[in-house]
């Protein structure tokens, strides 16, 4: 069975930005942390446009990527959008 998968879309605060520009390597710290709280960062971009951050989260089920998400949005550096992937073969078999 496929582990699911999500996709995180993240905007940066002001103080996401300041954290970022003084420690890049924060960014790979905070993918660490999301492996601690059940979840895995499979790939991830840095976006320009409405979205600073894409990744493609797996996580074994909507209470854990809840978790990372309520984890990461209560620091208050980055507002998160989390959308649930369907690979495309099982959204067509679902039809």
């Amino acid at each position: 069975m496929a582990v699911p998968t999500y996709i995180m879309l993240s905007t940066l605060s002001p103080e996401g930005v300041q954290t970022i520009k003084n420690n890049p390597a924060r960014i790979r710290e905070v993918n660490r942390e999301i492996e601690q709280l059940g979840a895995t960062v499979k790939a991830q971009w840095a976006t320009l446009g409405h979205f600073d951050f894409v990744n493609v989260v797996e996580a074994p089920d909507e209470k854990t990527i809840a978790r990372v998400s309520l984890e990461l949005g209560s620091r208050g550096t980055a507002k998160y959008e989390t959308l649930s992937a369907i690979p495309i073969d099982d959204f067509i078999g679902a039809i």
